[in-house]
Order: C-alpha cells, then structure tokens, then sequence
C-alpha cells in the first residue's frame, strides 16, 4: 500500500512538473495522424504542437528547435490555407498530392545545406548549444520538410524518417524521455505516412 502511494506521488509530481511536454506530445500524436490521412485539419492541431513545443525546447536549450517552432506557427497558417485553397489554383476538387521535381528538388538541396551552416554557426557562436550540428541537422531538414508538407510533395516523408530516427537519440540524450518516445512514434508512423500517401496518389493516378 505504502510502495503504491509513493509510485502515485512520482507520477503526480511528474505529471505537474511535465505537463507542457504531455500536452504537446499528445497534440503531436493526433497531428502526426491527420498528417498520414491527409486531413487539413492537422494544419491547426500542429499550430497547438508548436505552441506547447516553443516552451519545451527553450527550458531544455534545444535553441533552434524552439525557433523551428516558430517557424511551424507560420508555416501552420500556410500550410492550412494552401491545402484548402490550393486547388483552385490547380484547377482540382481537391489538392493533389504531387511529386518533386528535379529542379525543386535542387533549390531544396542547396537550401538545406544552407540553412545547416548558418544554424550551426549562429548556435556555436551565439549561445551554450551542447548539441550544435545535430540540432542544427534536424532544424534545417525540418525547414524543408514542412515546406514540403504544405505542397502536399510526398517525398517530404523521406526527410522526415530521418529526422525523426536521429531525433530519438537527440532528445533521449538531453533527457526529454516522452519526446523521444513520441519521435519514435514519428520514426515508425513516417513510414506509415509514406506508404498511405503512395495509396493514396496511386489511386488518384487511376
């Protein structure tokens, strides 16, 4: 009874102590599975995610995930209008999921190696980062990922099955155990997203 009452005190004080990153992971988990069924009402569920998630990173010194976070809240508000109104600039129904070009897919190469640079060495230079180039490599990847998500381009799971495989080890590194269970969750339901995605155009293609 005793051993009970004392696991019920940790849990609470946890719970309290935690509670920014249980939000915002569960709002992650119900964005991630919008995410894989293409519902834009994902768009507004990682608007909250981010919110929640611009907190965690400061108070963990993840720098430029938190400003990534930022980024997320715009890119959340374009992201839900595109795939709402993007069609009727397609002349579609509804939003098709397309494919990378070889250009686009160039501009985006270049981006990111861009983005890693200046990332890094802002995070070097500019504040007590202990995992500069790693929380640089996911940041700017992220970038063009999201990007890539609000196009609706399905090759934006391949950047994302990376991100989350290397962010699992990251943030079980800086102790944020729930988070790194939540991207280990991504890892797995990124490879879901792709393979539903694929379905998905497959069958619009017919």
């Amino acid at each position: 009874m005793q051993r009970t009452s004392i696991l019920l005190f940790f849990m609470i004080n946890w719970l309290i102590a935690n509670w920014i990153e249980i939000i915002g992971a569960i709002a992650g988990f119900i964005y991630i599975f919008l995410e894989i069924k293409g519902k834009p009402s994902m768009w507004p569920i990682g608007l909250i995610t981010s919110i929640f998630y611009i907190l965690v990173f400061f108070y963990s010194g993840f720098y430029a995930e938190m400003g990534l976070q930022f980024y997320y809240v715009f890119i959340s508000i374009y992201g839900w209008y595109w795939w709402i109104n993007g069609a009727k600039y397609k002349q579609q129904k509804i939003l098709s999921i397309s494919y990378l070009n070889k250009k686009t897919g160039v501009v985006l190469t270049i981006i990111s190696a861009f983005l890693f640079v200046a990332i890094s060495f802002l995070l070097i230079n500019y504040t007590d980062s202990t995992v500069p180039y790693w929380d640089s490599f996911t940041t700017s990847l992220s970038i063009t990922a999201t990007w890539m998500l609000a196009r609706k381009i399905i090759e934006h799971w391949y950047i994302w099955i990376l991100v989350n495989f290397v962010s699992i080890g990251l943030y079980f590194y800086k102790d944020l155990y729930l988070t790194s269970i939540l991207f280990a969750a991504y890892f797995v339901l990124s490879i879901v997203g792709f393979i539903e995605w694929k379905k998905i155009a497959n069958s619009a293609s017919q």
